[in-house]
């Protein structure tokens, strides 16, 4: 699962859900949020998020509250209002993206 959520592009978002399914793992959400559990350098975690697009769960959010997980979002240009994302703009399906197509432009 990890393997996916090292795929996850700048910019956007998976569920733990879809975390899972990609791993060909359907119906694995809790397993997805406990194989991510365990703090590695370099994986993307603050790009999984819970079901509709809200933050939930301690396992992934680092920091008082996900404040680490909203700041890392946010410096990648996703909007994050309250406790939601919207997947519709910001959801990844698992299909690749161009490196400029996750990327904001300067300027």
């Amino acid at each position: 699962m990890r393997a996916v959520v090292r795929r996850i592009p700048f910019g956007k978002v998976a569920t733990y859900g879809a975390v899972a399914e990609l791993a060909g793992f359907p119906r694995g959400s809790r397993q997805a949020a406990w194989s991510l559990k365990q703090f590695e350098p370099g994986l993307p975690w603050h790009r999984v998020v819970g079901k509709a697009g809200a933050k939930f769960g301690k396992v992934l959010l680092r920091g008082a509250n996900g404040v680490e997980q909203v700041m890392r979002l946010e410096a990648e240009g996703v909007a994050v209002m309250g406790t939601r994302i919207s997947l519709e703009q910001f959801g990844w399906d698992g299909k690749p993206v161009s490196r400029r197509a996750g990327r904001k432009r300067a300027g």
